[in-house]
C-alpha cells in the first residue's frame, strides 16, 4: 500500500512540447490511472513542476540544455492535459528550479515524522513521471537520503526517460540504492 504518491514533471514541454518524447506520451494514459487509483485509495498525490523564468537560456541548466522549456506562465509549463484533468482542487504542487526539490523532500520527511508518530510506521512513497534519467531519479534520491527507512517505489511503466537506454541506466541507478523498481 502506497502512503504518497509523487508525480514528477508530467508537464507539456516534458511530453509533448519542447523536449517531448514518444515514450513521455505512451505513459499518460498509465500515469493518469494511477491518479486516480491513488485518489480511490485516499493516497495523497504530490505534484512537481520543473519551473523557469525567462531567463533560462542564461542559467547554468540552460547552457547545457539550450531548449527554453517550463518557463513560468506557458502552455510548456502547465501539466500535460490528460494528466491535469486527473487533477482535484487543493491537489500539492511544489515547483522546482531544477533536476530535484528540496522543498518537495523537506515536505516528505515532514509526512513521514507525522505518520510515524501517529502510528510508529515508515512510509511507502512511490515516485512516477518523466524524466527517469534527470527528475525522477534526483527527487528519489534526495527523499532516500532525507528518509533513509522510507520503502521508495519507482513503477517503471510509469516514467520515461530522454531515451530508452538512460531510462534504464537511472532505474539501474535508483536500485543499486535500494529503492525499489517495479
Amino acid at each position: 500500500m502506497t502512503d504518497l504518491l509523487i508525480v514528477v514533471d508530467m508537464q507539456r514541454d516534458f511530453v509533448s512540447g519542447a523536449l517531448g518524447s514518444a515514450e513521455a506520451r505512451a505513459i499518460v494514459p498509465a500515469v493518469c490511472a494511477r491518479i486516480r487509483r491513488a485518489k480511490e485509495e485516499n493516497t495523497p498525490v504530490i505534484f512537481t513542476l520543473d519551473t523557469h523564468e525567462e531567463d533560462y537560456m542564461e542559467t547554468r541548466e540552460g547552457r547545457f540544455l539550450p531548449v527554453p522549456h517550463c518557463i513560468r506562465g506557458t502552455e510548456g509549463w502547465t501539466l500535460e492535459p490528460q494528466i491535469a484533468q486527473e487533477c482535484a482542487r487543493g491537489m500539492l504542487s511544489f515547483e522546482k528550479p531544477t533536476f530535484g526539490s528540496t522543498q518537495l523532500t523537506q515536505h516528505v520527511a515532514a509526512l513521514a515524522a507525522e505518520r510515524s508518530a501517529v502510528n510508529g510506521k515508515g512510509m511507502t512513497i512511490e515516485l512516477c513521471g518523466v524524466c527517469t534519467d534527470i527528475c525522477v531519479v534526483s527527487n528519489a534520491l534526495l527523499i532516500k537520503a532525507m528518509l533513509p527507512e522510507a520503502d521508495l517505489v519507482v513503477d517503471s511503466a510509469l516514467c520515461a526517460g530522454v531515451t530508452p537506454e538512460k531510462h534504464e541506466a537511472a532505474l539501474e541507478t535508483m536500485r543499486s540504492c535500494q529503492i525499489a523498481v517495479l
